[in-house]
């Protein structure tokens, strides 16, 4: 038998209390993935993807159709085992599957449970953390990891299992550019041995690398095919809110000029080769590109501090035997109005710092001023301070608690001293400064909603807190991208609007150079580079070094350069892209 999985005219719907008609979550889909294939499935939030990857590891039964695991009906409860053993599943969310006080430890918890005898679990664990480059990690406490760490050991745990099919809830969501090609490498690795590997994920060219791509709406497949062949389709994928490779969006927009581009090409290596083979040489390239850069954004800076960091140091588990330093003596200043982006390898102790800036953490050493008040000192309370300063953690659903969505957002501000009628104000005008329906979701428990609607309603309650300074630990992470661009394109809003102080943590480079105007870059605990987006990102030898990379728009000038072709060195935005090479095709042999 060739199939791995049989996915035959699935139905799976759920029923809300309070709508009289059940919710299709998965709407008659038919599937069929053959063995040792590499299957892509991209899609909002809330298309029904999960809900289709826990039918097939029958986390879910059907309320309709079959699936069938090996051949094995997920509705048999007596080849559980069996499907469960042959089809493993990462989670979106690295927490929902560790379940051990030691990395090592929790890789190895599934094939003990398979009764795997110890000195092949042993080989087993080692390989699988080798693999995902956890290895010497392999002693601490997954509590006191980064997320994305977190999410590498997550995928070690079931590489150690073996299983003949992989599938994989948006494995790279919470991981830097290196870490995410590191884990892209594993997973076609993994498919090179013969694992059947299903791929759920919001980033495009990871789903360009696969056999096959489907895009899911509603709960329908509404595209299925080769990667070329479902890109083809980039206006019809577009109007669907999703988005397209980089080099395919460049390609496109060029087309739409005039410029003649094979709809074959997917990557930007590709693209640089076809550009590279045609273009004039030497090309001067444009000396000026009006883009929508931050550092020409439209909220004023007026030269004053809101944050001053001198010397700032932390350990954990000081004195203990896995103490480890995860800020070092770090300082820099942020003007009042200005937007910057905070980047870093995952583990750098970007979250370790922000935690700081609200005093979340205390220093082992050094000051943090903020609106001229000494945040470290010894007397000082923190109360007045965290209403000037919001803060949206890396997993900001988790700060959802009450039993309304209105009543999560109001929160806040009652707590402020608001009146009931002032804080009922600011939670309409939140709930609709991200991008969600007052009318639909406000009385919905918070906890029913999918995780992109979920992070939306967690913003708003900090939103809703009107704070000076807003800082945002990866508060895209993980969102399809519509809703992506909508949560960014809030945060730009208010940023210019209100030139309130922005601090964004990010790992897609792509967004802090459009937005930022000024960028840190974190090295295991150390401030690495500082600058404007331009003076960073021209950094790119030394960003590679760091596990970090470039722009889509910086990598594909890059390519073009290693061919020979010169180009301007301060392209970062797509928008700028799209104009330099049109005007080098312009310019063609």
């Amino acid at each position: 038998m060739n199939e791995m999985i049989k996915i035959d005219d699935l139905v799976y719907q759920y029923r809300r209390e309070d709508q009289l008609e059940p919710v299709y979550a998965v709407n008659h889909v038919s599937i069929d993935v053959k063995r040792g294939s590499f299957t892509a499935i991209i899609g909002k939030n809330g298309s029904g993807k999960s809900t289709l990857a826990k039918n097939i590891n029958a986390l879910l039964l059907p309320s309709g159709g079959a699936i069938y695991v090996k051949g094995y009906n997920t509705t048999d409860e007596s080849k559980l085992w069996e499907i469960r053993q042959a089809a493993g599943m990462v989670f979106q969310n690295p927490d929902n599957q560790l379940v051990s006080t030691i990395v090592e430890d929790d890789v190895a918890f599934g094939p003990e449970n398979l009764g795997i005898e110890p000195g092949e679990i042993r080989r087993r664990v080692d390989d699988s953390l080798y693999a995902v480059n956890m290895y010497e990690e392999r002693k601490k406490a997954p509590h006191l990891l980064s997320g994305g760490q977190k999410q590498r050991i997550a995928i070690a745990g079931v590489i150690a299992m073996r299983p003949e099919c992989i599938i994989l809830d948006e494995p790279t969501a919470m991981l830097d550019p290196h870490g995410r090609a590191e884990v892209m490498e594993i997973i076609e690795k993994l498919n090179r041995e013969g694992i059947t590997i299903l791929l759920i994920t919001h980033f495009m060219d990871e789903a360009a690398r696969a056999d096959r791509v489907i895009i899911m709406e509603q709960g329908r497949v509404i595209l299925d095919g080769t990667p070329e062949e479902v890109y083809g389709h980039a206006e019809e994928i577009k109007q669907l809110g999703l988005d397209v490779p980089f080099a395919v969006d460049v390609a496109h927009r060029l087309r739409k000029r005039g410029i003649e581009i094979p709809g074959s090409i997917i990557g930007s290596d590709d693209l640089a080769d076809y550009i590279a083979e045609r273009a004039v040489i030497p090309f001067k390239g444009m000396k000026e590109h009006p883009r929508p850069n931050g550092e020409n954004t439209a909220a004023a800076t007026d030269g004053k501090p809101v944050i001053e960091v001198k010397n700032l140091t932390h350990i954990y588990s000081e004195g203990m035997p896995y103490e480890s330093a995860a800020i070092k003596d770090i300082s820099f200043r942020i003007e009042r109005g200005s937007f910057v982006g905070i980047i870093g390898h995952t583990g750098s102790g970007k979250s370790t710092l922000i935690q700081h800036l609200n005093g979340l953490l205390k220093p082992k050493s050094g000051s943090i001023v903020i609106n001229d008040i000494d945040i470290t000192a010894r007397d000082i309370t923190m109360r007045e301070i965290r209403r000037k300063i919001g803060l949206v953690f890396q997993y900001p659903e988790y700060q959802l608690f009450e039993e309304t969505v209105h009543k999560d957002v109001a929160f806040g501000p009652l707590n402020l001293g608001l009146t009931q009628e002032e804080a009922d104000k600011r939670v309409v005008e939140a709930i609709g400064l991200v991008g969600l329906n007052y009318e639909e979701i406000a009385q919905r428990s918070p906890f029913e909603l999918s995780g992109g609607q979920k992070r939306r309603v967690a913003i708003a309650g900090v939103i809703a807190m009107k704070p000076q300074i807003l800082i945002l630990d990866e508060p895209t992470a993980g969102l399809d991208p519509k809703a992506h661009a909508d949560i960014l394109k809030m945060i730009e809003t208010i940023h210019t609007a209100e030139n309130i102080s922005i601090l964004l943590v990010s790992h897609n480079m792509g967004d802090i150079a459009r937005l930022a105007d000024k960028v840190l870059v974190l090295d295991r605990g150390r401030l690495a580079l500082m600058g404007t987006p331009t003076e960073v990102f021209a950094n790119a030898d030394r960003l590679e070094t760091l596990g970090l990379g470039l722009p889509p728009a910086a990598e594909l000038m890059k390519a073009l350069r290693e061919r020979g072709i010169e180009v301007s060195h301060d392209i970062l935005t797509i928008e700028a892209a799209e104009e330099e090479l049109h005007l080098l095709m312009q310019n063609r042999k």
